[in-house]
């Protein structure tokens, strides 16, 4: 992968017929938001959907952006967390965007990290049965992840992300300028979905992340250029699988493993954030591979060591705090949403780079191989 002056700014098209959108990648971007928004979106009312961290830094420029090219919007500013992702936000969003009128050709703007693109776009495809969806991501996890595809949704007690709809964004603008007001710790978590990318089938880009991943967390071209090859690789992913009925599942590597883990310690995010979890549970994915003989335990090793050496938690026992018994693990795995027919669904490897669907995994191997690792 070579490097050149063109990754000032880069584009991104997802080619879904009526429904194919852009997705923009570069600094500056909120200040342009309201320009190329109308560029794209007859409506002139928007809904932008907030949280308390991200509301200081962004919201003003954002509304005075949008202000300047004709757009009405009104703000809400949510609490900051996963928990935010619930029934009682889902219906104040709705309720503040029926308020304020948004009609079909208007627009909700998700403005933050992928808690809130969730959120907000579930809101967006169910009030009157679908409005126009821009999202804003402000993280990296939801610039190269959940900000791209159209999966959106909440969290309830029976496991993350079991409420939603599919309902794709008509933009998606990545200002990079936003990473800088990151914590290590935020930034980190979603390298984690950065690295996935390489893992399930482009091993020269995990090996580019291997030699260059301090100059992506650094900033500059490699920042712009890791953001753009993972949008890009979900998008290819989407628009051959865009309900997720076939290979579009390979992007759940890690993920049956993480949101177990993450159910497990209650979204507390002080103990587990999703791309920590997504982190332990690729590594899990790669070492139950080589526990069933799928995959050299050299690989699972290579994985851990370059996901411990950017700073990310690898092991069940990096966990702060004590976890319920594997048999309520096998429980939260039982409950995803990758369960078909009963039937245990994951994501497993051949190596880095060589992911597939594995299904029917027996339970048993499963609570085994957990229970293993919890002492380890």
């Amino acid at each position: 992968m070579n490097i050149s002056s063109r990754t000032t700014e880069r584009l991104v098209h997802v080619p879904l017929g009526d429904r194919a959108y852009d997705i923009l990648i570069g600094p500056g971007l909120i200040g342009r938001a309201g320009g190329e928004i109308t560029a794209r979106l007859k409506g002139r009312r928007a809904a932008i959907v907030t949280d308390e961290n991200v509301a200081p830094h962004y919201l003003e420029a954002l509304m005075d952006s949008l202000q300047t090219d004709g757009i009405e919007a009104v703000s809400l500013t949510l609490p900051a967390g996963e928990k935010t992702k619930s029934l009682e936000h889902l219906a104040t969003v709705t309720d503040m965007v029926l308020a304020a009128r948004i009609e079909r050709s208007d627009a909700v703007i998700a403005l933050g990290g992928g808690v809130i693109g969730d959120l907000a776009g579930f809101a967006a495809g169910i009030v009157r049965r679908g409005v126009r969806f821009v999202q804003i991501p402000t993280t990296l996890l939801s610039q190269v992840d959940s900000s791209v595809g159209g999966k959106t949704g909440i969290n309830t007690r029976h496991g993350k992300n079991l409420l939603g709809v599919f309902h794709q964004p008509d933009l998606v603008l990545a200002d990079t300028s936003t990473l800088d007001t990151l914590s290590e710790r935020e930034f980190r978590a979603g390298y984690a979905e950065v690295a996935k990318y390489g893992l399930i089938d482009k091993p020269e880009f995990f090996d580019w992340l291997e030699k260059n991943w301090r100059q992506v967390f650094a900033g500059g071209p490699e920042r712009i250029e890791a953001i753009a090859v993972s949008c890009q690789a979900k998008a290819d992913m989407v628009v051959e699988d865009e309900r997720e009925t076939g290979r579009r599942a390979l992007l759940n590597l890690g993920h049956t493993f993480g949101h177990a883990l993450e159910a497990a310690t209650q979204y507390d995010s002080a103990r587990l954030v999703h791309g920590e979890g997504v982190s332990i549970g690729m590594v899990l994915a790669h070492q139950f591979s080589a526990r069933l003989n799928l995959a050299s335990p050299d690989e699972a090793e290579r994985v851990e060591a370059h996901l411990r050496a950017v700073g990310l938690p690898t092991r069940i026992n990096d966990i702060a705090g004590e976890l319920p018994p594997t048999e309520r693990l096998i429980e939260a795995i039982a409950q995803d949403k990758k369960v078909k027919s009963g039937k245990l669904t994951f994501i497993l490897t051949h190596g880095v780079g060589e992911a597939f669907i594995a299904d029917d995994v027996p339970s048993s191997e499963v609570s085994s191989f957990l229970e293993s690792k919890r002492s380890a």
